[in-house]
């Protein structure tokens, strides 16, 4: 080490370096303890003169950073020492340790205690039982050396293990600790816990990478504020025990010695740390431990805390631990302001450090300007702020605007006190607020910043009236005079918020339409889609009349600066989804109409064969709500107009066709409605428009019980309107979709067999075909015979008992068609009940068809009665049974008893020759079998319940 001339001699006493020779001086380190004497500075100076000269001190400097450099270790036995770290590098040793050979302070003071004392003083230190025999000075001595130089030892956590990592290795590398610590002290291992909670917290000081210190500072304080929790519930689990509980707010008279004892003991550990920032944080870390100690512990360790903090040269160092202190001093006493506002005061008188020298040099060496570098204190401000701002009374934020205004209207300061008080508070001095913004200093923390921060604090609040029309002209001369496009949208997504909420369309197509002029050049909005979207959103969210906004100029071409397709199709959405919400009325207005036309069209034409189901049906459903809140009342035509333009412009999304395809057979209901059933020319021919438009669109859709189901309506509304060729055509499309049936189906994304929704549909066909009048030129029954065809070659499942119910339910509709008056009709229109009169003809095909059903059912049994000598009834045997104990036709009863066939069924037969039906109350009608027939052929057990079954004297049809 060099030292510089004209400095005056180091030795202090004559014979300390001998007298000054030549003008060089030998200086060598004093012995203690040193002693003052007068010294005549002139006198010295005049009879040497000092030059520079090499000491023999190695390179090291007590004020030069210190660099850790991982080296190879072992240990080895020194004089009053149990053990020491030896370097195999060349690395030099700490000056404090060379000039106290060897030996500490703590050292020194216990060798000159008695040992009946330092005994007492361990037993306390270490948190040991009362009483127990004190051990030797010397031996109490090494006990408190080696925990010292546990906790110095670089270890876990230790810098050097941090050191050449990227940020998200270093995150990994916090977060493996914070587990370790949980690990260590799960295993009992305190020494070690303690040790990585010491080692994290040393780098804290470090700010060699000084964008990342408020990440690293959130990391650390995880880790800190785990190490807190975890010595907290250790102390309280040992004041619980079986015989009594602490109180929720207990007194430090409530805690056992035991208790007390470990707490002193964490404490006396946490003194003992050499460095200042460790000390601190730790100590920190678990304040609330004071409550087991007495009532003021906390009130008296939150102003010396704070007083550390003075210690700490570094300023974005020292607001932090500021931060950290105000934080936790508000968990553990909220009511305690004083130290807040010691901590906020204390940072304002040093704040000038920012612009020193030693912070300016070390931002020259990492290359960071001076914008870059102040947001860094934006976090830890804020915490203070809102910490001090917690149920402040308006006053306290006069006082911070004052102190804000002695030091120049700092804009630092300025944005963290708009960003902590009530914003009530700051809308209120809205004015003031923007005079003080006029005066900040631009330099590091630039103005729009400012303006930003008063913007969010006025969309949550209002200012006074008369100043909303100057504050939005104040705030937007500034604004767009920025030439970042990432600064200016930052600024104006906040400030069009606070220009929808107090004032018209006219303002904010303003605002809109100078977004678009800043966005434009070079493309700029490409890079800020997030804040183009807010904007979008803040503006529907105020504007709950679509009529108006639509008809605000620059809104539509707002919306084409969104090229990305992905961010335009949310931004769609977002706007269909708010319209749907909001919109309460039905509208036919034609700005609306187009620019949401428009809007559907560009979500609909995202659709791709890539797209997911989940995010197809979000869109059909959203146009299906546009389409609904659409009504042109009793224009109809343009009603239907209407549905023919959403026809061609979602053809692609299958919900919206169906929706349109129901939406038409409502509107053609309504025509009837409205005409009471009696059409005009003019609405026959409307109406038959309605069922061209379903007909046409029904076989465009993809699932086939959706076709079914929708030819099956359509058919009903053309009936309904006396469509009957139409209703016809309707049908026989139905019959021949059937055999398109798969076997299964998905439903819900699991696959089902398709049977049961057959059977149920089949169920709604035959309800319809008893009211739907036969074609002249197609014969008798046609739709039926050409259904029961179809089913008969349908492909059913082996040994299903979902055919015979079919038959069953056509035997139903056979038996109400022989009836002279059916149950049910449509309005003006004629059944075949009306058509045929009960001619004879008709009935006989009529009993024809349930001969030919009857023969299929008995067949059915057939087959299932084979394998009844194998054992007990299989499960399609039961579900068969209450299936055909059913009634049936006239005509299927009578079949029965007519039939000659003695081979292997004729036990059925007889069994349905014994069975008599009463068709009046007094006997009319009773049909009993010839007297010729033989009836001693017992049936099989198949045979008896199906043929009792089949002829059930109660006839109920079930429509």
């Amino acid at each position: 080490m060099a030292v510089g001339r004209g400095v005056a001699c180091l030795g202090g006493r004559k014979g300390a370096g001998g007298p000054c020779t030549s003008g060089h001086v030998t200086v060598k380190m004093a012995a203690f303890p040193w002693r003052s004497r007068n010294r005549n500075y002139k006198a010295e100076f005049a009879s040497c003169r000092l030059e520079a000269v090499q000491l023999e001190c190695g390179d090291y400097h007590p004020l030069k950073p210190i660099t850790v450099t991982e080296s190879k270790t072992k240990k080895v036995n020194r004089k009053g020492s149990t053990s020491s770290t030896c370097s195999s590098s060349s690395s030099v040793a700490d000056p404090l340790s060379s000039i106290l050979d060897g030996t500490d302070p703590l050292s020194l003071f216990a060798a000159t205690l008695d040992p009946a004392a330092m005994a007492a003083a361990t037993n306390l230190f270490m948190g040991s039982e009362k009483g127990r025999a004190g051990a030797t000075v010397s031996a109490m001595s090494e006990k408190v050396r080696t925990r010292l130089e546990e906790l110095d030892d670089f270890e876990e956590g230790s810098q050097k293990e941090l050191l050449n990592l990227t940020q998200q290795d270093y995150v990994n590398r916090i977060e493996e600790l914070n587990q370790s610590l949980k690990d260590a002290w799960a295993s009992d291992q305190k020494v070690k816990a303690l040790k990585i909670v010491i080692q994290c917290s040393k780098l804290l000081s470090d700010t060699s990478v000084i964008q990342f210190y408020p990440s690293k500072f959130v990391l650390i304080t995880d880790i800190l504020d785990t190490f807190g929790k975890l010595v907290y519930e250790r102390i309280f689990s040992m004041c619980v025990d079986s015989c009594s509980v602490l109180p929720d707010h207990f007194s430090p008279e409530n805690i056992n010695d035991t208790a007390k004892e470990t707490c002193l003991n964490w404490f006396f550990k946490i003194a003992s740390i050499r460095e200042l920032i460790p000390r601190f944080y730790v100590e920190a870390s678990i304040l609330k431990c004071n409550k087991f100690l007495s009532k003021t512990g906390i009130s008296e360790c939150l102003p010396r805390l704070t007083c550390m903090i003075r210690g700490v040269g570094d300023p974005l160092v020292a607001v932090y631990a500021r931060a950290y202190l105000c934080r936790v001093g508000m968990e553990v006493a909220p009511h305690l302001k004083e130290s807040l506002n010691k901590n906020f005061f204390d940072f304002l008188l040093t704040f000038k450090q920012i612009h020193g020298d030693t912070v300016q040099n070390q931002l020259v060496v990492q290359g960071v300007e001076l914008p870059s570098y102040l947001p860094l204190y934006s976090p830890a401000m804020d915490w203070i702020f809102q910490c001090i701002s917690y149920r402040a009374p308006e006053a306290l934020l006069t006082e911070m605007m004052e102190r804000c205004k002695k030091l120049g209207n700092n804009a630092l300061l300025l944005n963290s006190v708009m960003s902590a008080f009530r914003a009530e508070f700051i809308a209120t001095r809205s004015m003031d607020f923007i005079g003080m913004i006029k005066e900040c200093d631009e330099s590091g923390f630039p103005k729009h910043l400012l303006f930003r921060s008063l913007g969010l604090n006025l969309a949550l609040a209002d200012p006074p009236e008369n100043d909303r029309l100057q504050i939005l002209n104040e705030a937007w001369k500034v604004i767009t005079k920025l030439k970042n496009p990432q600064d200016y949208v930052n600024c104006a997504e906040v400030w069009v918020e606070y220009t929808c909420k107090h004032f018209t369309k006219r303002e904010v197509n303003t605002v809109l339409a100078d977004v678009i002029k800043h966005m434009t050049p070079d493309r700029a909005f490409e890079d800020c889609y997030p804040q183009l979207q807010s904007i979008i959103k803040k503006v529907i969210t105020h504007f709950h009349d679509f009529s108006v906004l639509f008809s605000v100029e620059k809104f539509l071409p707002f919306l084409d600066m969104f090229q990305k397709e992905s961010v335009r199709v949310e931004v769609c959405k977002s706007i269909t989804e708010a319209f749907v919400k909001q919109q309460q009325e039905p509208t036919k207005d034609p700005v609306i109409l187009n620019a949401l036309l428009h809007i559907c069209k560009t979500m609909h034409d995202s659709v791709n064969a890539l797209t997911l189901e989940d995010e197809k049906r979000t869109l059909a459903h959203l146009i299906n709500g546009f389409i609904k809140m659409v009504s042109f009342g009793r224009d109809f035509e343009q009603q239907l107009s209407f549905y023919v333009e959403c026809r061609s412009m979602f053809c692609s999304l299958e919900p919206v066709l169906v929706h349109l395809i129901h939406s038409v057979n409502r509107l053609a209901m309504e025509t009837r409605k409205v005409m009471k059933g009696n059409h005009s020319r003019k609405t026959a021919a409307f109406v038959r428009a309605c069922v061209a438009y379903c007909f046409i669109t029904i076989p465009s859709l993809v699932g086939v019980f959706t076709r079914l189901n929708l030819y099956l309506h359509s058919g009903q509304v053309a009936l309904a309107n006396q469509c009957l060729s139409q209703a016809d055509a309707f049908f026989k499309a139905a019959i021949s979709l059937v055999p398109e049936v798969p076997r299964t189906i998905s439903v819900d994304g699991k696959v089902r067999p398709s049977e049961s929704f057959l059977l149920e549909f089949l169920c709604n066909f035959f309800s319809t075909l008893l009211i739907v009048p036969d074609h002249p030129e197609h014969g008798v029954l046609f739709l039926v015979r050409e259904l029961l065809n179809v089913i008969q070659d349908y492909t059913w499942e082996d040994n299903s008992d979902d055919r015979i119910r079919i038959y069953t339910c056509v035997l139903h509709l056979l038996s109400a068609m022989s009836q002279e008056t059916y149950l049910y009709h449509i309005d003006k229109v004629d059944s075949n009940d009306s058509l045929y009169g009960g001619d004879s003809k008709f009935l006989a095909e009529n009993n024809r068809l349930c001969e030919a059903v009857m023969a299929q059912i008995l067949g059915h049994l057939k087959t299932l009665g084979k394998d009844e000598h194998l054992g007990p009834r299989r499960p399609a045997q039961q579900q068969a049974e209450p299936t055909v104990c059913q009634p049936v036709a006239p005509g299927a009863e009578a079949w029965l008893c007519r039939h000659q066939d003695h081979g292997k069924n004729s036990g059925i037969h007889q069994e349905a020759k014994q069975t008599t039906r009463h068709d009046s109350p007094d006997g009319a009608g009773t049909e009993t079998p010839p007297a010729n027939k033989d009836l001693s052929p017992a049936p099989t057990d198949v045979q008896s319940w199906a043929g009792s079954a089949v002829l059930s004297p109660h006839w109920n049809l079930g429509f």
